[in-house]
């Protein structure tokens, strides 16, 4: 199978994170393309599922990833699943702290991505990855990558 992983980032963050998604998917035995879209514009999109990830600013996606979700072929897309991820922050650097209140977020890029992609008609994986930065610019809270490759494991397990 083919993944794709589609990002925007600010301060690198999200990057880091898109990096980590793509690395699981290939260490499960699947290709998978990055696309940051701070860097070239998202034309046609194609592979068999996909990861698309944002910074929350102010409880939002970045508009490039809005705009990239409201882009998408919804032909092509509605039967594959788009997994949305997001950074959020800044959080505690507690783990145990910083895992309550993620399990608790509801307002994020991540959620936000998911429902314009649900209003689409568009398959959204009905859970969403929210990684801690423990500070307004960074970094990722420690435990941050290993979370991303665990949730991209646990995915693709899924999808065979």
């Amino acid at each position: 199978m083919k993944g794709i992983v589609v990002f925007d980032s600010v301060y690198g963050n999200t990057k880091q994170v898109a990096e980590a998604i793509a690395e699981q998917i290939r260490a499960d035995g699947h290709s998978a393309d990055i696309l940051n879209l701070g860097e070239r514009e998202a034309k046609k999109v194609e592979a068999d599922f996909m990861f698309v990830g944002s910074p929350t600013r102010m409880g939002r996606m970045t508009k490039k990833a809005k705009g990239f979700l409201e882009g998408l072929d919804m032909e092509y897309w509605k039967n594959r699943p788009i997994v949305a991820f997001g950074t959020v922050g800044p959080l505690s650097e507690d783990g145990e702290k910083r895992k309550k209140w993620l399990e608790r977020v509801t307002k994020s890029a991540a959620t936000r991505m998911q429902e314009l992609a649900k209003e689409r008609g568009l398959s959204a994986h009905p859970e969403v990855l929210h990684i801690a930065v423990t500070g307004f610019k960074g970094p990722l809270a420690s435990d941050a990558l290993d979370m991303a490759r665990d949730f991209t494991h646990r995915f693709i397990a899924k999808l065979k």
